[in-house]
Order: C-alpha cells, then structure tokens, then sequence
C-alpha cells in the first residue's frame, strides 16, 4: 500500500468507528480516509464522506473508487450478511486490495442466530478472492453497558448464568488501525478484555456504580444458547488471544465520573 492510497472506512460514525478513525489519521496523518455513511456528512479533518448504503448496495460502489483497504467496521442486529455480499461485489469490481473485518468471539461457535449470521459475514470476506485480515473480538464493554443499564430497570434485575470477557473499544480501535496499516494477515489471534466475568459479576458491579439497591435474581439459561455459554463458548481461547488493557471497572470508573 502506497502512501497516498484511500483507505474506505465503513461503520465509521458508530461506536468502533468514532475511536478508529483519528487513530488512523494520527498513525496515517498522509493517507487518504473515506467514509461511508447513510446520510450526507461535511468532509472534516482530512476525512472525506461519501453516501451509500450497504443493506441495499446503493452508492457502494462510488464510493470504493480508486480505494485500496477497506476497513469493515459497520454493524448491525441483523443483515451483516447481506451488508459484507455487497460490499465484496462492489470492493471485487473496484479493485480493492485488502479487506479489514471486524467480528465476533464465537461466530464460528456459538448456536445462536445472530452468531450464525456473523459467520455468514466471514465467508463473504474470506471467499471474496481478495486478501483479508480479519479479527475476531469480545462484546464491548459500552454494548455490555448498554444491556446491564436496560435490565437494571426491571424491579428484578436478571443474570443469567453466562461469562463475559468483555473488552474496551479503544483497545479494539488500536487493533484495527494497526491491521488496516499493516500487509493482510488473514485470521488473527483474537482480542478479549483482561478479565473474565460471570453476568453475576458484571450486573452487581453496575448497580454498585450506579448507587442502585435493586435485587439481583440469577438465571439458567436454558437450550443449546445457555450450554454454549455455560461451556465458555463465547470466551477467547486460553492459549493465543490477545488482550486488551481496560477492564470493565475501569470502564465503569470512567463512566461514573
């Protein structure tokens, strides 16, 4: 990759994306960076907005024009299937010369839907017939957030018998950049947070942040989703995963203050 090759960004106004992109300008402060997004945008601090959508393939390609690396970080509830179809038809007829992927701990694993559908997502990536980088990486620690802050709600806060390794997303945003820099590396070692938490854990120490007194009422999950997360499916592998440096309370600390 040359020095002046434009690096297309998708999933660049989420939550992944805010912390990815200065890093990319301040480690590439010389290279072109694009992004993709569903509405118009200002181009701002060396960072040009292009419209296109990806759920449907309109604008895709003009936007991957004359780009080099694309760096796969949009995301949703459903649909990342048919999202990576797209933008690998559109990235093969553009010339693009490397895929940088943003997935999941457990797509190849985990017997859930969602799971099933990142996995989908891979395939498209991996048998493009361009070269790819892709990592694999845990919830992050404001999606984990975001859920505890949701059921702590309930008069009777749930925590279903599950383990979370929960990593922050700055440390993921400093993966990405370094491998969207970088040659293509196909499958890398997979990225988790420091510490692993049973939902027990993480549930209590939200609503000790938080100054919360409601009860906590532990679950079993039931099916093949709560054996899988029971048997730690969901969890980096022992031997090989990287890790990130934040842990939950810290992220938690910060949020608080």
């Amino acid at each position: 990759m040359t020095v002046d090759s434009t690096i297309l960004v998708t999933g660049g106004t989420g939550t992944l994306g805010r912390h990815v992109l200065p890093l990319l300008r301040q480690a590439a402060p010389g290279r072109p960076v694009r992004v993709l997004s569903r509405s118009e945008r200002p181009d701002t601090d060396g960072i040009s907005y292009v419209t296109g959508d990806l759920m449907t393939g309109d604008g895709v390609a003009d936007a991957l024009a004359g780009v080099d690396t694309v760096l796969h970080l949009a995301g949703g509830a459903k649909g990342d299937d048919v999202v990576a179809g797209h933008l690998v038809a559109a990235a093969k007829e553009a010339g693009v010369r490397h895929i940088v992927h943003i997935s999941v701990i457990g797509a190849d694993r985990m017997p859930m839907a969602w799971f099933a559908t990142q996995r989908a997502a891979e395939e498209a990536i991996t048998g493009s017939g361009i070269a790819w980088t892709m990592l694999r990486a845990a919830q992050f620690h404001d999606l984990v957030h975001q859920m505890v802050s949701k059921m702590a709600k309930l008069p009777l806060v749930p925590a279903p018998g599950m383990r979370l390794e929960p990593v922050d997303v700055r440390d993921v945003a400093q993966r990405l950049v370094e491998l969207a820099l970088g040659e293509p590396a196909g499958l890398v070692a997979e990225l988790a947070g420091p510490k692993v938490y049973t939902m027990d854990d993480v549930v209590r120490s939200y609503l000790g942040a938080t100054g919360s007194r409601r009860p906590v009422l532990g679950m079993r999950m039931p099916g093949k989703a709560g054996r899988a997360y029971r048997e730690g499916v969901n969890l980096a592998p022992s031997a090989g995963a990287a890790h990130g440096g934040r842990t939950w309370e810290a992220f938690l600390a910060e949020r608080a203050a």
